[in-house]
């Protein structure tokens, strides 16, 4: 999977932004500072969020970002789309039936990484933005690792 720094600052800071708005707005700067992400940048993924309708903007003193609906209903494949960041696997062109070689076929392993975005974009749409913030998001990935002998 390519997932860009968009996808994962556009994460990060939609999770910072849900644990320190307590009902109110938070100021991009703020953000910017605890997560060590250029405020410009945040400016650009901010406006893209907003107009996928994942916050809401508040202008004026105190103003800043709210979500525009709980984390419990936001999914993380949400955010990441609405930075148009796509979650794909192949080189070919989604939904395109010409493949990634001269000849317009497709690679022999292409159904594969297919399939592995699609495994991706089911776990990304299965994770909320409130798992993310309690820390909920829990899998086998550490268990395998451990299980393993060590190389000597």
């Amino acid at each position: 999977m390519r997932l860009s720094t968009k996808g994962r600052y556009a994460v990060m800071a939609m999770a910072d932004l849900a644990c320190n708005s307590s009902g109110k707005p938070v100021a991009l700067a703020d953000i910017a500072e605890r997560q060590e992400i250029s405020l410009s940048y945040l400016e650009q993924l901010f406006g893209r969020l907003r107009k996928g309708g994942l916050v809401k903007s508040v202008r004026g003193p105190g103003g800043g970002y709210l979500l525009s609906r709980p984390s419990s209903d936001m999914r993380i494949s949400d955010i990441i789309l609405a930075v148009d960041e796509p979650i794909q696997t192949t080189r070919c062109t989604p939904g395109s039936p010409a493949g990634c070689h001269n000849n317009k076929g497709r690679c022999m392993t292409h159904d594969l990484w297919e399939e592995l975005g699609n495994q991706i974009y089911l776990y990304l749409s299965a994770v909320s933005l409130e798992q993310v913030v309690e820390r909920r998001v829990l899998g086998t990935s550490g268990l395998f690792r451990d299980s393993v002998p060590a190389a000597e």
